[in-house]
């Protein structure tokens, strides 16, 4: 079968969904495949290029969750949507905060949704270094929080053993740990509700520095 680099790409991210990042090699891509491992590293040359290319394409088909389903003027509707639309384009797939930490992109396709995100922050009377310190928070905090997230729930919605709320409290003597009992359920537990409210210290943030 004669095969192309998007090809290589679209069944690098099908693989991640089903094994994993740490499973993910080029010679289990050629297996998934059914070509030579050689095939394979004629397009990419290491597991490192063929993440970023796949990174790429998850942030570039993922651009228009990070945009305003509606027009507005208020910097916070844009900067909310940025940050919680890219998580969802990161939950997307089994460790994509992880698969896309550290990448580069090889193409300038996502930084045009950010050119329009920017744009509008200007607008709004945002200096281009309050803009890009705004932005790269947000991103900065997504990229992290999502990455403990999906620790926690490799697939939506399963919690992995490893992270038992009940199984941590009860290793924790009540009367030495309080905190950490009273803040389990929170760490490990309704991450939408968490994301929001960090999200909202960073635009609060934001307003008081504005």
């Amino acid at each position: 079968m004669k095969i192309n680099r998007d090809m290589v790409t679209r069944a690098g991210l099908k693989l991640l969904n089903e094994i994993g990042l740490e499973q993910l090699t080029l010679r289990r891509l050629g297996v998934e495949l059914n070509v030579q491992a050689a095939t394979i590293y004629w397009h990419f040359k290491s597991k490192e290029e063929l993440l970023d290319e796949m990174a790429t394409t998850v942030l570039t088909e993922g651009a228009a969750n990070l945009l305003p389903r509606r027009k507005s003027s208020n910097w916070r509707v844009w900067a909310s949507r940025y940050g919680e639309g890219l998580r969802r384009t990161l939950m997307a797939y089994r460790d994509g905060a992880r698969m896309v930490s550290g990448t580069r992109l090889t193409t300038t396709d996502p930084l045009k949704t950010t050119e329009t995100i920017g744009a509008q922050l200007a607008a709004s009377g945002f200096s281009v270094r309050a803009a890009v310190v705004l932005l790269s928070t947000i991103y900065n905090y997504t990229l992290s929080f999502v990455m403990e997230e999906q620790a926690v729930f490799p697939t939506p919605g399963e919690r992995s053993p490893f992270y038992s709320i009940e199984a941590r409290n009860a290793r924790l003597d009540p009367a030495i740990f309080p905190y950490h009992r009273q803040a389990s359920s929170i760490l490990f537990d309704r991450y939408d509700r968490r994301y929001k409210e960090g999200l909202e210290l960073i635009l609060k943030g934001m307003e008081l520095k504005l």
